[in-house]
Formats: structure tokens, sequence, C-alpha cells
């Protein structure tokens, strides 16, 4: 090439703005699910089973459920199902990406880490909704319920989603040690199950814990999602939503300062 060819080539400029950013989200959705194409039909699946099948076992523990512990445990099954996707099985994700050494390629790849954010809570709807909706479908089959649902449904379903997927996002990024992310996706399956009025009243905690699920987002999550789903079973559900939004922008800008000490 002569000197004065070189004088007029030209460079394509960098891409950028709203249009480059939906097509970042849309490669990195389909990159999300082309890498679990093998396992993402079997963990929706999972999670229809362990939704229909929680509700079902927990209720072999009673002869006669009364109305309202069956709506307090089929609503909770189905929040239940939302919040591991995100604060469990998310983290377990990354630290296996650590582990196999993909999870640097990933950010290396040009595109705005907003949308690798935005991916991965697109692909953690796809797989949470349809275990809670069979959740529900199961519950309201073996109980009889009384749901009444509402349009609220739709921004309690998302916030739910949204919060415990930017928790998981935070720390599964915040820690170094997969090992580490593993023990804590652990002791949050023990905490949600046991010790968070999510499948039962909070009266039937001790006055102290109960307390602190005041501060907690799980009570929170399922308070938005059952009062969309039922009539008169909780109050000040406006507290909840204030509270997971609080949350889920804690943990926003704690991901994006992990983010943020990559470049």
């Amino acid at each position: 090439m002569t000197a004065q060819e070189a004088s007029v080539v030209t460079y394509a400029p960098v891409r950028s703005g709203v249009g480059r950013w939906v097509r970042s989200y849309l490669m990195m959705t389909r990159w999300e699910i082309e890498s679990l194409r093998r396992e993402f039909p079997l963990i929706v699946a999972l999670q229809i089973v362990i939704g229909g099948g929680f509700a079902l076992g927990i209720g072999l523990f009673f002869d006669q459920m009364p109305a309202r512990n069956a709506l307090f445990l089929s609503t909770g099954v189905a929040v239940v199902t939302l919040i591991t996707i995100g604060m469990v099985l998310g983290p377990q994700l990354v630290s296996n990406q650590k582990t196999a050494g993909t999870y640097d390629f990933l950010w290396s790849l040009p595109v705005p880490r907003t949308t690798q954010a935005a991916a991965w809570l697109t692909v953690n709807s796809i797989i949470a909704i349809p275990g809670m909706v069979a959740a529900l479908v199961i519950a309201d089959a073996r109980y009889d319920l009384s749901l009444h649902v509402s349009a609220a449904i739709v921004p309690a379903v998302l916030l739910t989603i949204g919060t415990a997927t930017l928790i998981g996002y935070a720390f599964a990024h915040a820690v170094s040690k997969p090992m580490v992310t593993l023990m804590i996706t652990q002791l949050l399956v023990f905490t949600i199950l046991g010790f968070s009025p999510i499948n039962f009243p909070p009266e039937n905690l001790p006055g102290w814990l109960a307390a602190v699920n005041e501060w907690l987002p799980f009570e929170h999550m399922a308070a938005v999602v059952r009062a969309a789903l039922t009539d008169g079973l909780v109050d000040n559900v406006m507290r909840s939503y204030l509270i997971l939004g609080i949350y889920a922008a804690l943990s926003t800008m704690v991901a994006a300062w992990v983010i943020g000490r990559r470049r």
C-alpha cells in the first residue's frame, strides 16, 4: 500500500448507543442459553418438579391443612422457585465459569457490561417462571386454593426475580474463591427454607428472628408475590416493595463496583 493509498484509508466508527446495547444484549442472551443448551431443559424441568413436589410433599405432614396455611405454603413455594434461581443457581454457574476458565473470557468480550447482567436476568426469568406457575397449579389442584391473581403479579414477580438475581450476581462476582461462593449458596438455601417466613406466617417465628427477617429481603419477596396472588393475606405491601427496591439498588452498586475493577 502506497502512502497516497494509506492517506485515504478510513476506519468504521465504533458502534455505540441503544442499537449496540440491544444487539449486545441479544447476543449475550443467546450465548447464555447456548452455554446451557444441554442443561437448560433439565434445569427448567427440575424447577417444575421441585416447585410442585415441594407443595405436595409438605402437605403430607398434615391430615387437613387449614386454608390460610395452605395459601402461605403454596404461594411461598412459588416464591422459593423464583429466589433460588437468582441467589443459588446463578452464583453456582459463575463459580463453574471461574473453575472452567471461561469467566475471564466473558469479561473480555467487546460488549457493554450491563448487557451481561441483563442477559442473565432474562435467562433466570425463563428458568424460574415455569416452576412458579407449575407450583401454583399443582398446589391449587391439591389444596383447592382461593387465589385472587391481580395485575400486580407482573411487577411483583419481576422485582422478586430481579432482586434475587442482583444479590446473587453481586456476591458471585465479589467473592473470588468458587468454594466460598458455593458455601454461601448452601447457607442461603438453609436460611430460606428453614428460617425465613416464606412458606409460613411470620408469627410462627420467635420474636427476635421475626424482627431480623423484617430487614432481610426474603420475607418481602414473599409478601409482594403473595399480595398479588391472594386477597387480604398481606398488609403494608408498599413497605416490602420499598425494601426490595433498596436491596436491588445496593446489589447493583456492589456488582457495578466489582465489575468496574476489572477494567
